[in-house]
């Protein structure tokens, strides 16, 4: 999820970029005969905040909505290490939020090459 382009995310850059958020690790698969602490185990994923070139970016039909604070998610977010975690945190609550609602759910599976 590309949350910022380039003028706007503060990186001095020669080079177009982009702020993204995406998900380094998925949630796991459950099953109806796993108890409920398992199941909350399984749904967590972790989620990443980078800067990325646009040349190394790749358009694809997903689209997931996810409204970020800006005020979170700036070059500071990237720098300062304490900043940075809330940001991750503020994200993956969101992400798993998405994820529990189902409605998204080809977002949160690897990619088939």
């Amino acid at each position: 999820v590309s949350t910022q382009s380039t003028g706007s995310s503060g990186i001095n850059a020669e080079y177009g970029h982009a702020l993204v958020v995406g998900i380094e690790r998925n949630p796991k698969p459950i099953t109806k005969s796993m108890g409920k602490k398992k199941q909350n185990k399984r749904n967590k994923l972790k989620p990443f905040v980078k800067v990325y070139n646009c040349n190394h970016l790749m358009p694809t039909r997903y689209v997931l909505d996810l409204p970020v604070d800006k005020e979170i998610f700036n070059k500071n977010a990237i720098k300062d290490p304490a900043q940075k975690r809330k940001a991750l945190a503020a994200v993956k609550t969101k992400l798993e939020e998405k994820y529990k609602t189902g409605k998204t759910r080809s977002i949160f599976q690897k990619l088939r090459i």
